[in-house]
């Protein structure tokens, strides 16, 4: 049929060979992308430590779960293959990264949801070009409708299961006795409530939850800067303040506006005062 003739089996000798596409990685190139992956050094809990998801020995990832994958799409891949591929090829794959990234952003713009639907099926096409037709199933097929599945229920983060997984895996943790899974999970959720309730009302241990950095200091929280001055305003100073602020903010200045107005009418001598008072504040400066 003529289409791409260089991915033709190459017939002589006893065996046919299949030359290599454009997305296979040669074994340099593998160990330049494990390599990419095994150096990385992440944020705490950004994902799971990927030193240990790769596995030299056999050059491919091996234990990622559902949000190592989520990470590794949106962040760590196009970094990994940014040195290997061919540039088309590479760039049609990083393309796919960046949609999903955006797609998954807790900011979105709606203006841009159609630049991003027409980008994203050219996108596909790209990569009909390069990777086999086993290659596009149907979760692939799926991503097509992302982009409306945003405009008609919002950012994706409000609806992915991710929160829900992690507290799936803390509840298994409570499981001692697999054959009362219930009653394990009942009481140490209850222990655990217990704890965190006594430990919030003794102010001198830490309380339960996240982690607490060693370079952060508590007691340092509360204090001031150099030179400053710790004052406990009444509720009369509150007020003025919360007042003087409000003065001074573009949406609360037409209900100030409108009060002036509702004064001068209210009193007519309200204009001659305010005139005089600030003549006495020109000649007073």
């Amino acid at each position: 049929m003529g289409i791409r003739t260089g991915l033709q089996p190459i017939t002589g000798g006893k065996k046919q060979k299949l030359p290599l596409a454009s997305w296979n990685l040669m074994l340099e190139e593998k160990k330049i992308v494990c390599n990419s992956f095994f150096g990385m050094k992440l944020a705490d809990r950004f994902c799971s430590n990927v030193k240990s998801l790769v596995s030299m020995d056999d050059l491919r990832l091996v234990g990622m779960k559902s949000h190592d994958c989520h990470a590794l799409l949106h962040h760590l891949l196009p970094i990994a293959i940014r040195s290997v591929l061919q540039k088309p090829v590479r760039y049609a794959i990083i393309r796919f990264c960046l949609f999903f990234k955006a797609i998954c952003s807790k900011v979105i713009d709606v203006e841009k949801l159609k630049k991003m639907q027409a980008d994203l099926v050219e996108t596909v096409c790209e990569l009909e070009k390069f990777f086999p037709p086993s290659f596009f199933d149907i979760m692939l097929h799926l991503s097509v409708h992302l982009v409306r599945e945003v405009e008609l229920c919002g950012p994706v983060f409000f609806r992915w299961m991710y929160p829900f997984e992690r507290y799936m895996k803390t509840l298994k943790g409570y499981v001692k006795n697999r054959r009362h899974p219930e009653g394990c999970i009942a009481e140490s959720y209850i222990a655990e409530e217990a704890v965190e309730f006594l430990a919030e009302r003794n102010l001198d241990e830490p309380t339960i939850g996240l982690p607490v950095s060693d370079n952060f200091d508590n007691t340092e929280t509360c204090r001031p800067l150099s030179g400053a001055t710790v004052m406990n305003p009444d509720r009369k100073e509150l007020q003025l303040a919360h007042l003087c602020v409000l003065q001074n903010t573009d949406e609360a200045r037409p209900y100030f506006d409108e009060h002036m107005v509702l004064l001068k009418r209210l009193f007519p001598n309200f204009e001659k005062n305010e005139k005089w008072l600030k003549e006495k504040q020109k000649n007073h400066c």
